[in-house]
């Protein structure tokens, strides 16, 4: 037995939780009957249970039934996953466009959308003659920040919440890239931005893909609530195609996670829009090449589900009904608990809780008004104010509201850290 103090590990510091995961563990760990699980970034129901879309029930009783049978196998898949999968997420996200029509789309089945901003982030370092230097939004998802800095890139950061206004600081966001040096890679949330819930208007986009175009920057899309954000798959798309019709090269990483319901099963495409489609069949043996060496091929389940799913059209349309109503159920309870806050006349204004959209909400609560929301009222949140909109429901939601207004009354933003 080797002396602990000796140890090949022994330098090493134990690592802090994940700010997003810790958070369930210490949930799941508190006794109190009326705790409120809103850091959770997975969708439940109203009785604040784990969902399982049904036509995913269904799709996986047929991949049971024909896997006993015998015709269907647990044999590796390509490199770049399921071929028919590839087009079929190409027209979801880019629609029946010349891009996809013309096979100028290098695209490759994922391990969700984590893994495909891994993938891309480390094909970027190995081949692109860029600066390595990246932009994400302030705030954004904190895993965006481990994925890039793994892979060498400096990351630098776009003003985007405005603390004082509760807005996107469009003109900050915008002059920052206005300085941005040629190449930089520009990483957006392509809708039900996370954390903040808020996404840049129409024209804000324009100026935003004006902008990146002019001065040649490289837009790199994360899109993982497609459907998730309005309830509709076309206008969560259209920021997607936006930049698209700009004629850009781009990246994309898109994830199956949250809008079919398959967390577990990690699902998501990697789309790297080339500017002809000789370039995109060389990027494709690239990209192998990146693959084959992390994790070799994809998993099958998950994928052979959204196969199913999107190349039927029956099904399609109950996953799109389905997916409409869980988008619908958040919407009310965005709205219940703005309503609850303005009956209880909570201090500030919180009309930004209606301009938001998606999964999450980005309250403005400061860290010490979350530390009082998780220790007083066993509410457990991320400490920069954002909360998952599905872990409220017709039975807690007023709950909720009254612990935010003893949180604001008792710690006014004045006397708390920000």
């Amino acid at each position: 037995m080797v002396d602990p103090a000796h140890s090949l590990f022994a330098s090493l510091d134990e690592a802090p939780a994940d700010p997003i995961l810790g958070v369930a563990v210490s949930y799941k760990a508190d006794p109190h009957p009326d705790k409120v699980d809103l850091g959770v970034g997975a969708y439940r129901t109203e009785e604040g249970k784990p969902y399982v879309f049904q036509v995913v029930r269904h799709v996986e009783q047929q991949l049971t039934n024909e896997l006993l049978n015998l015709s269907i196998n647990k044999e590796y898949l390509p490199i770049d996953g399921i071929p028919e999968l590839k087009i079929l997420t190409q027209r979801l996200l880019f629609g029946d466009c010349e891009a996809v029509n013309g096979e100028r789309i290098c695209s490759a089945q994922s391990i969700s959308g984590t893994g495909a901003l891994r993938v891309l982030a480390n094909f970027i370092a190995i081949y692109l003659d860029t600066p390595k230097l990246i932009y994400l939004s302030k705030p954004t998802w904190t895993t965006h920040h481990r994925i890039f800095s793994s892979e060498g890139f400096s990351i630098r950061e776009y003003p985007y919440w405005n603390t004082d206004s509760k807005t996107i600081d469009i003109h900050r966001l915008l002059s920052t890239l206005e300085n941005a040096p040629t190449k930089s890679i520009v990483l957006l949330h392509a809708c039900a931005h996370n954390p903040t819930g808020l996404d840049p208007t129409l024209n804000d986009w324009l100026a935003i893909v004006e902008v990146i175009q002019r001065k040649q920057l490289i837009p790199f899309l994360d899109t993982a609530y497609q459907g998730f954000a309005s309830g509709d798959l076309e206008k969560d798309a259209g920021t997607v195609r936006l930049f698209l019709q700009s004629g850009m090269e781009m990246f994309v990483a898109q994830s199956f996670a949250k809008n079919f319901g398959l967390y577990g099963e990690r699902i998501g495409m990697v789309h790297m829009v080339c500017s002809s489609n000789s370039i995109a069949k060389v990027v494709l043996s690239n990209l192998k090449v990146v693959i084959r060496s992390m994790y070799s091929n994809p998993p099958k389940h998950g994928g052979q589900i959204v196969q199913r799913i999107l190349s039927d059209a029956k099904l399609k349309a109950d996953w799109q009904n389905e997916l409409k109503n869980v988008a619908g159920r958040i919407v009310t309870m965005r709205q219940l608990l703005y309503e609850a806050l303005i009956f209880l006349n909570t201090p500030g204004n919180w009309d930004h809780l209606q301009k938001q959209q998606g999964m999450f909400s980005f309250t403005g609560l400061s860290p010490d008004q979350c530390d009082r929301m998780t220790r007083h009222w066993h509410i457990y949140m991320l400490k920069n104010g954002r909360i998952s909109l599905s872990g409220i429901n017709m039975k807690n939601f007023d709950y909720v509201a009254k612990a935010i207004d003893d949180c604001v009354r008792t710690i006014p933003y004045e006397d708390s850290r920000i």
